[in-house]
């Protein structure tokens, strides 16, 4: 899903999205290895030291560090569970038929793994289950390893599942991944029925064979693929059409039906912003393909966006107007005072994108002007962390979560101090007598500026609840010890 979201966003190419969902794979099989090794004894340890942290109410950190600790520690306790459960299974006659059966026919416990990593929705979770009944001595060598093949091609269709919706690029991505796993799993599983004996290469317990089959698999699959990753791509092509279809209408969240209840229509209000806020990430998203090469069409489909933004920017101000006739408490008129305030800077970043970021960009491909390798990185790198900034302040406007509140308020710190040091940069390499950093200088100390204006102003979504919790001075947050 990262990977996902970093090609829908155009800062990671089609080649490396599909390698690093080759390598997230192999990493997945890494940590099952993991898990599996006796290290059971950390349970108490993991918990004392994860519960605590995760209880830190001002140390976002820490909360985080403590959930992963705590996790770990639930992952390896569900697993003594389940040795626990399986021993009175292995007396049960059913069981012992159906285990008979999965040793005989490893294409049906190739489909059953692949069902079983789907329906749970994690190829680790099956393949540690899996390789633990094995373990147990409940599944013969060749149908757990069937079932741990099966469980890399189920893994792979989650990830194809889950971005059906999402654009052509992404889902020959995954399609490409399915096709390595699958077939690459299909033709292992075809090796061993015809070679029983290879198995034992792999280890000398069930267990041990399945895991490290669902490692060297993994390996095997990086390895192979990452030459080929251009054809896979191509091949992909063939099962991915584009969709020419007209989108549907979207309906407006604003029902007039419910401003009689000030709390709906604010929620209304909210959804609509959300809307609003979207459709501006998509258009700064876009416009750093028009500054590594201008293309027209893009450009006017950024042009058309903003002009969505302008039309959702007037329907949402008239409706929290709307919703101020009524009656309501201070805290309702507060927050609509903010949602006014939050949409008004979401259509001046929509300005920003459209105007001030296109321009710069038009310019660049008027003058044949072309940043130097070292400002276009920098400028690339901004622009991505400004991009993840836009996201946060959509989640944080969703959840109105204090942790991350706080970070969004941080980050426009952070990003304003980040900007300085890249105008600095920029200005050293204009004193060594750079010719492409002379020619875009003012281009490019202009877009790092621009950039810095659009996350500030999504960044205001914040504000409020840093300022009910306490953490907003007059000028500044209040400094956490420890973080």
């Amino acid at each position: 899903m990262l990977m996902a979201a970093f090609v829908s966003l155009g800062t990671l190419g089609m080649p490396a999205g599909l390698a690093l969902l080759l390598g997230a794979d192999l990493g997945s099989a890494i940590a099952a290895r993991i898990l599996l090794a006796p290290i059971g004894a950390l349970i108490p340890f993991l918990l004392v030291i994860g519960v605590p942290l995760y209880l830190s109410k001002h140390a976002p950190k820490r909360r985080q560090a403590g959930r992963i600790l705590v996790g770990l520690a639930l992952v390896l306790l569900a697993l003594g569970l389940i040795r626990d459960a399986t021993v009175p299974l292995r007396e049960a006659k059913l069981v012992g038929d159906i285990v008979e059966y999965l040793g005989r026919d490893l294409y049906a416990a190739f489909l059953i793994g692949a069902v079983l990593a789907w329906a749970v929705h994690s190829s680790v979770a099956a393949v540690l289950m899996i390789v633990t009944f094995a373990a147990e001595g409940m599944l013969p060598a060749q149908g757990a390893a069937a079932l741990v093949l099966g469980a890399n091609l189920g893994g792979s269709m989650i990830p194809f599942t889950l971005t059906l919706s999402e654009k052509m690029d992404v889902r020959r991505i995954v399609v490409a991944n399915l096709l390595a796993r699958g077939v690459g799993a299909a033709v292992v599983l075809f090796a061993l029925n015809l070679v029983p004996s290879a198995l034992g290469y792999l280890g000398e317990t069930a267990g041990g064979q399945a895991i490290n089959l669902h490692l060297a698999y993994n390996l095997g699959v990086v390895l192979l693929g990452l030459p080929v990753l251009s054809l896979l791509l191509k091949m992909s092509a063939f099962f991915v059409r584009v969709d020419v279809a007209e989108p549907a209408q979207r309906t407006s969240a604003l029902d007039d039906r419910v401003l009689d209840s000030p709390d709906q229509a604010l929620a209304c209000a909210t959804r609509e912003i959300i809307r609003m806020g979207e459709t501006v990430v998509d258009m700064a998203a876009s416009v750093v393909a028009l500054i590594h090469a201008w293309q027209p069409q893009n450009a006017d489909q950024i042009g058309e966006a903003e002009q969505e933004v302008d039309e959702l920017h007037l329907a949402i101000k008239l409706y929290v107007a709307q919703i101020q006739k009524a009656k309501l408490t201070e805290q309702q008129s507060k927050r609509a005072m903010e949602l006014a305030k939050i949409a008004g800077n979401l259509e001046e970043a929509a300005n920003l994108v459209s105007g001030n970021l296109v321009d710069l960009a038009r310019k660049l491909s008027i003058d044949g002007l072309s940043f130097s390798d070292a400002g276009l990185r920098e400028l690339s790198d901004f622009h991505a962390r400004v991009l993840a900034n836009l996201q946060l302040s959509l989640n944080v406007l969703v959840t109105s979560d204090a942790d991350a509140s706080r970070q969004l308020v941080e980050e426009k710190d952070m990003v304003r101090a980040e900007e300085q040091r890249l105008q600095k940069r920029h200005l050293r390499r204009l004193r060594k007598g750079n010719m492409a950093s002379i020619e875009t200088t003012n281009i490019h100390q202009e877009a790092l500026r621009v950039l810095k204006q659009i996350n500030a102003l999504f960044a205001y979504v914040g504000y409020p609840i840093v300022e009910d919790t306490g953490d907003l001075l007059s000028s500044r947050l209040l400094s956490r010890p420890n973080q």
